[in-house]
């Protein structure tokens, strides 16, 4: 049955937000193709756009599995390109970035996933502009170690991977994932580095209920995660699923409160926040100097 539900009165965009996205739309069409933004149609993308924050999408814009929550294009992708750089190292210098984040479709065809695309990616940002923060939203690399190991060599400021939902919901939302993986992803992380600042982020209104949700907190806290990110699902388009739930901003602050008493150090929660969204703001220089001190309290 298809969703009627109206959305919210706080999900409504100013005049001012949507001249912002439409002008930041511009130059993302005629200078950064590939921003996860607009390629996934993120429905909270003025939010992002309005403060000049990109997440940048490398590894083609193909994907090869098919979440339902997702509009990124499925299919057979096209083989890594390293011309990709050139785009973002041009983007960091036309916006002024200071914090960078990049993500990628799921690369199953290739051998390790796109890792050493990513490490490549990160290493040469950081050699051009060693001022910026990299962050990493990385896919599961179906569970490699030494994929893994080859991003977090890179020496990205923060390694990110999506738990997105509840267990019970994987085998409708995200067929092809699975749940224990991506925790093992997490995990692993802490062990090739123990120093990383790790990160994952949950969608909320698939039709979870509150109890799956706060065991979900206690799996992504004991898999040794310091940042936690929840926020709305949105559906990006009509193929996609349909939203089962909106969460008010009251329930957005009761759910940061239960995820900061599991032991969580940062907690982001609310109808706007994406995993990577205003990361310049979340990860700013302080948490970024002080990780050393909060990583091990």
């Amino acid at each position: 049955m298809s969703n009627t539900k109206r959305l919210p009165e706080w999900f409504k965009a100013s005049k001012g937000k949507l001249a912002a996205t439409k002008q930041l739309s511009s130059i993302l069409e005629a200078e950064v193709p590939n921003s996860i933004c607009q390629e996934a149609r993120c429905p909270n993308r003025y939010e992002c756009f309005n403060k000049g924050v990109l997440t940048f999408m490398i590894l083609g814009i193909t994907c090869t599995r098919n979440c339902a929550f997702c509009s990124v294009t499925h299919g057979n992708p096209l083989p890594p390109n390293k011309n990709e750089l050139t785009s973002i190292l041009n983007a960091i210098k036309k916006l002024s970035l200071r914090f960078v984040v990049l993500t990628s479709p799921n690369r199953d065809d290739l051998i390790d996933g796109g890792a050493s695309h990513y490490a490549f990616i990160v290493e040469e940002i950081k050699k051009v502009y060693p001022h910026v923060k990299v962050e990493v939203l990385i896919p599961d690399f179906q569970g490699d170690i030494n994929a893994l190991e080859t991003v977090i060599q890179a020496n990205p400021d923060v390694l990110n991977h999506n738990v997105e939902t509840v267990p019970s919901l994987y085998s409708v939302a995200r067929k092809g994932s699975l749940y224990d993986r991506s925790l093992t992803v997490l995990k692993n992380s802490k062990k090739i580095n123990a120093n990383i600042l790790t990160k994952s982020g949950l969608m909320v209104g698939l039709g979870e209920t509150k109890e799956e949700l706060q065991e979900t907190f206690k799996h992504i806290r004991s898999s040794n995660v310091d940042i936690l990110t929840l926020g709305q699902y949105l559906k990006p388009s009509k193929d996609n699923l349909d939203v089962a739930k909106y969460y008010t901003p009251d329930e957005f602050e009761q759910l940061k409160l239960q995820a900061e008493k599991i032991g969580f150090p940062f907690v982001f929660s609310g109808p706007h926040v994406r995993s990577s969204y205003l990361a310049d703001h979340v990860f700013d220089n302080t948490i970024l100097e002080n990780k050393h001190e909060f990583i091990n309290n």
